[in-house]
């Protein structure tokens, strides 16, 4: 039987520390990364929740000044039209 001295435990330390960082590097990796990305969507999908809000906001605009324009257009036109009646 050998007998273990310090600089073979040592090694030993050292060859099991680097099996098992080795093992647990994919992990961590994959684990970081899946974190990022995932912020990344969360904060996409907020600009996009907000770019949606904004979209709903012009629509509401845009049909207001349609409405509006309607309204001048008819209030424009028909005395006109009852002008050429007489």
């Amino acid at each position: 039987m050998t007998k273990l001295n310090a600089s073979n435990s040592l090694f030993m330390v050292f060859v099991l520390l680097f099996i098992a960082l080795f093992l647990y590097f994919p992990k961590i990796y994959l684990r970081s990364n899946i974190y990022y990305t995932s912020k990344d969507i969360n904060r996409l999908y907020a600009h996009y929740i907000s770019l949606q809000e904004e979209n709903i906001f012009l629509s509401q605009q845009l049909e207001d000044m349609k409405f509006k324009n309607q309204i001048i257009d008819s209030l424009l036109f028909n005395p006109l039209e009852q002008n050429k009646l007489k």
